[in-house]
């Protein structure tokens, strides 16, 4: 497919049956899966078309957390992934507990958990955690990552440094008041800073001792990295010495496998026990074969997210409002097997920081054509827009059929959609840089899947001016000062009663103001043998490796 301008013919004449397109990745898969699994392998086909990184800081969006990040790490903060019928909350990990300061509110105390070991043998304690934060935000650090910086730094802006208390204690420091930080540390994965010493040893430089790190990493997690193959597989065993719930399975092997048809065809043929967002057409099948589709609502929106620069026409509310309206939500439901939710908003009502927002997202053609008219754009003056997109990826459920259905959907009030398509990894690069870099090569909007399941996630580091690139992932350079009074109220806000109120008002002015295109909450999909057993598909981008088993 062209780096530009996709076009529905690009998935019409010519292209091969999705009957063909299995048998072919048939034959690709035997040759990545290698020999038949031991007993206790569960081998797992991504959705990523590269192994994510592996040095403690994945890459790859979410997909690297969930498969290289706690399985083989685990961060002062955890995600509960234990139950599939309550939402994911946040709980100890490595710290057993904290609070902010009663006289500080930019310090905050963490207890570490005790007798804890790396995979290499040497302890973690507060000296550690004082490492693993220099490596991403201390630029004289000799163990500085930039690489880890950019999949990191954005996630927790606040935090400035760490400083020892004791040997099982430690004080964080941001650098103002954020009730949120509790929440953003589940994304700073602790690596043993003895092993990479070791490495370092050895090397020339700080990058060649990450990069011989990450194909022998060291963190806490319930698995151990035995085997890494760049773009082909990943194997990790159980971690026999784990602080806490030890691994079911013996072994775990991650295959990058990108394409939908080749993920179905690893499935059918054997080569793996269990796919990421099968290809929806292929589920029927699927279950005639006795594969397991196992789906659950998650926080995660599929959106279009605008640029607000001078000039770009989604910098008006009222297309933006009528994009939002325009979009046959149930249709693109249909394409994709019923596998998703249609969205009205980034939480749904009910949530605690819904806020009743006076803007109903719905199908409603005629007042999306109402307003695009008012905005200045008709039959004679048509709006074309151009959207970054990717062909695969962590969490992007299936963006090729995806943004072909929108772009003849949309077609129907009158808006010509172009697209220029890029690998996964290129996009959320560039969803870093922002709309005005060249990297984003004059998209009016960019189509990056997110994580909804804390504050940050959902919205403040969309809404607030000062997370422009490259501080955060307001890629649309989105700047009103009333978003940013909601914003630190939220983020100085610690009752959490108090806090999910801000976050409602907040939430409510965002639809208002429509600063997405809301398109579809995932479901999650996944298709697995019957053999797998004990799996949780909890309410969350993130699963449990630790309780599915092979029977």
């Amino acid at each position: 497919m062209p780096a530009s301008a996709m076009t529905t013919r690009a998935t019409a004449t010519g292209a091969p049956t999705p009957g063909r397109r299995l048998l072919a990745a048939c034959g690709l898969l035997a040759l990545l899966a290698g020999p038949a699994h031991a007993q206790g392998t569960i081998r797992i086909g991504m959705t990523a078309a590269d192994i994510p990184l592996t040095h403690g800081q994945p890459d790859q969006g979410f997909e690297g957390n969930r498969f290289t990040g706690i399985p083989l790490y685990d961060a002062l903060t955890a995600w509960d992934l234990s139950a599939a019928d309550r939402p994911s909350a946040v709980i100890p990990g490595l710290a057993t507990e904290w609070a902010v300061d009663a006289a500080d509110k930019t310090r905050w105390v963490f207890r570490l958990r005790p007798g804890v070991v790396f995979h290499d043998g040497s302890p973690f304690n507060a000296d550690a955690v004082v490492w693993n934060v220099r490596k991403v935000l201390d630029r004289e650090a000799p163990h500085y990552d930039p690489r880890q910086v950019g999949l990191t730094a954005t996630r927790m802006p606040a935090l400035r440094r760490a400083e020892k208390i004791d040997d099982l204690t430690v004080a964080l420091i941001t650098s103002e008041p954020d009730s949120l930080l509790p929440i953003n540390l589940t994304n700073l994965f602790m690596a043993s800073p003895t092993q990479w010493e070791k490495h370092r040893a050895a090397s020339p430089n700080a990058e060649t001792a990450w990069n011989t790190f990450a194909r022998e990493p060291a963190g806490t997690g319930p698995f151990k990295l035995t085997r890494f193959v760049a773009r082909e597989r990943v194997e990790m065993v159980r971690n026999d010495a784990y602080w806490g719930t030890k691994a079911k399975a013996d072994r775990i092997v991650l295959l990058p496998i990108p394409e939908a048809n080749a993920r179905t065809a690893a499935l059918l043929s054997g080569q793996v026990d269990w796919i990421e967002a099968p290809a929806p057409d292929t589920v029927p099948q699927l279950r005639s074969r006795q594969m397991v589709i196992t789906q659950n609502l998650q926080p995660h929106v599929w959106p279009w997210q605008p640029c607000f620069t001078a000039g770009n026409p989604m910098a008006d509310v009222r297309v933006r409002k009528a994009l939002n309206l325009a979009i046959d939500r149930e249709g693109l439901k249909q394409l994709l097997g019923g596998f998703m939710v249609a969205p009205v908003g980034t939480v749904a009502p009910g949530h605690p920081w819904w806020g009743n927002p006076s803007f109903q997202i719905r199908t409603d053609k005629a007042e999306a054509r109402r307003l695009l008219a008012e905005a200045g754009y008709t039959a004679q003056r048509p709006l074309t827009l151009k959207i970054q997109i990717s062909a695969s990826g962590s969490g992007q459920m299936q963006p090729l059929p995806m943004n072909e259905f929108l772009q003849q959907d949309l077609k129907q009030v009158g808006v010509n959609i172009e697209f220029d398509v890029v690998d996964w990894n290129t996009l959320f690069t560039n969803w870093r840089q922002g709309c005005q870099a060249a990297s984003a090569r004059g998209a009016h909007a960019t189509n990056v899947s997110f994580a909804a399941m804390d504050p940050f996630f959902a919205m403040v580091r969309f809404w607030d001016s000062r997370m422009a690139p490259p501080v955060s992932n307001n890629w649309g350079h989105f700047s009103d000062p009333r978003f940013d009074a909601m914003i630190r109220e939220a983020r100085s806000t610690f009752d959490p009663a108090a806090r999910d109120a801000a976050l409602a008002k907040l939430h409510a002015a965002g639809v208002d103001e429509a600063l997405f295109i809301w398109i579809a909450h995932d479901v999650s999909p996944r298709a697995m043998t019957p053999r797998i057993r004990g799996y949780v598909q909890p309410q969350s981008w993130f699963v449990d490796l630790r309780l599915p088993y092979v029977q």
